[in-house]
């Protein structure tokens, strides 16, 4: 009986100390958390994209690969709403919508981690978008098929869509980026995880 006794509070003994240790594991959304939300600069793609390819290729293919700083218009400082973001960094929009005319194509194409953050910035950029054309390029319960055959039909102006299902609209010749002429990166925004679309690994 008394080795029974003493066998007990070991075993206690044992489950506490586990227990510890799976409460002391830290998450990715707690060290998150504490980064405080700052604008996207030109740098951090920059560095991302070296970063991405810095295995496969060679230092004068890296160096190919960095955009000018004229490439890349002022991001959002965090003050503006899409739409006055939008607004401020095309100010001709009217005219080049207008001219668009280009099938399988799009003007401005908006690039974020989800398609309900998709959806989210759809709404929010109605004031600026006017009567214009916009296609949803995600995943979510819409056929790579359907956006193929509605971009070779119709004329779109502007692209919301997630990476993974651009990427697979142009390598299968659906979407042709010739006729674009922005690209927004929605660089701030975090999903439940609190990860940013550029903390995601797949993209």
């Amino acid at each position: 009986p008394t080795e029974c006794f003493l066998s007990q509070p070991e075993e206690k003994q044992e489950t506490t100390t586990v227990k510890a240790k799976r409460r002391k594991k830290k998450k990715i959304s707690d060290i998150l958390q504490k980064s405080a939300p700052k604008p996207g600069v030109p740098a951090d793609l920059q560095n991302l994209l070296s970063q991405h390819f810095a295995g496969n290729r060679s230092v004068i293919e890296i160096e190919e690969l960095k955009l000018s700083d004229s490439c890349f218009l002022p991001a959002n400082d965090l003050t503006h709403s899409f739409s006055s973001y939008l607004k401020e960094i095309c100010p001709k929009w009217a005219k080049l919508r207008r001219n668009h005319k280009e099938k399988k194509s799009v003007v401005m194409l908006v690039i974020c981690s989800s398609a309900l953050r998709s959806l989210e910035l759809i709404k929010s950029m109605t004031t600026f978008k006017g009567d214009c054309r916009v296609l949803k390029l995600f995943a979510k319960h819409i056929k790579i098929k359907e956006q193929m055959n509605m971009l070779e039909k119709g004329v779109f102006h502007i692209g919301v869509g997630t990476p993974g299902r651009v990427k697979a609209l142009v390598e299968q010749d659906g979407l042709c980026l010739s006729s674009t002429k922005y690209m927004i990166l929605d660089w701030n925004w975090r999903d439940q995880k609190l990860r940013r679309m550029m903390d995601i690994p797949e993209v």
